[in-house]
């Protein structure tokens, strides 16, 4: 997945002394030790595997971030110009790298990023059956309740959509499923099933409406919503009958209920069903499961 991304410098001590199994982020910022995020923990990269040892990390250069960047694009920075002005690249087989460095806006409007100084290579994983504990308040009665998964970067949100289409799938639950896969993060390999349609990279308005209309879907799956014109989606997609798995970030629900783009999707019980993780005990850690007024009706 990252050998054709990654400089030998990198890959070597990653694949033969850390292994990818339990490694979630791989920072790289100029002039700076590159920072892994394992389970949560963050160590520096040596060429012995990973470290807390400052003197043994091993440091970043600009040369490797634009060398990832251009594998990355497929040798052609060209063809992901979009991406950049939204500031990641996709690759196909859901990994995403962050972008930071000098934006160029005209007009209030991104034109592209240049300058690289830093990525954040999001290492995607399956997780088999992380959503069975939530199945069954989610499914009921042969129907979908919609629902929001809430929770910090990093714990588990994608994962858990990604193995939610699975399980619909793997029951032969044969509910037209369109993912929006808005960062090219969700459709890995064959983990979305075989009753998933899979628009990527378009927004959210878009996505909704072109999908509904063309692909007559009964479920959408989509991640990290945020934005108002999100909220108008999501709204249009409930009226239209179709059903919404989604998520977005928040620390808890405590923080969530204090997001004002939210206020008449919570307000109008848009949700039924709010699922809420963590990193307490690693990524995908289920706190718990709420419904459309906030009652608790699962907790572990």
């Amino acid at each position: 997945m990252l050998e054709g991304i990654l400089p030998d410098k990198i890959y070597f001590p990653l694949s033969r002394k850390v292994g990818f199994g339990a490694l979630n982020e791989i920072r790289l910022r100029a002039d700076k030790p590159i920072v892994l995020s394992c389970m949560g923990q963050k160590y520096f990269l040596s060429e012995d595997g990973k470290t807390r040892s400052l003197s043994q990390a091993i440091y970043a250069t600009n040369s490797m971030i634009e060398e990832i960047i251009f594998r990355a694009s497929e040798c052609s920075i060209y063809s992901v110009s979009e991406q950049i002005k939204k500031g990641f690249i996709a690759t196909t087989e859901g990994v995403r790298i962050g972008i930071g460095g000098n934006v160029i806006e005209e007009n209030g409007v991104v034109k592209t990023i240049t300058g690289f100084s830093s990525i954040n290579i999001r290492v995607p994983h399956e997780v088999k059956n992380c959503s069975l504990k939530a199945f069954s308040s989610i499914v009921k009665d042969g129907r979908i309740l919609n629902t929001l998964v809430i929770a910090p970067p990093g714990a588990g949100k994608t994962t858990f959509l990604r193995d939610f289409v699975f399980q619909l799938s793997d029951r032969n639950l044969a509910f037209n499923v369109l993912v929006l896969d808005e960062r090219g993060e969700l459709n890995i390999g064959k983990s979305l099933g075989l009753y998933s349609d899979v628009i990527s990279f378009a927004s959210k308005k878009t996505g909704f409406e072109n999908g509904i209309r063309s692909l007559t879907p009964n479920i959408i799956v989509t991640d990290e919503l945020s934005e108002w014109e999100d909220m108008e989606a999501v709204r249009f997609a409930s009226n239209s009958g179709v059903k919404i798995l989604a998520s977005t970030h928040s620390d808890n629900l405590e923080s969530f209920l204090k997001k004002a783009a939210f206020k008449e999707i919570i307000e109008e019980k848009v949700f039924s069903r709010y699922i809420v993780l963590s990193m307490r005990e690693g990524p995908g850690t289920m706190e718990g499961i709420w419904d459309e007024n906030f009652n608790r009706i699962m907790r572990w």
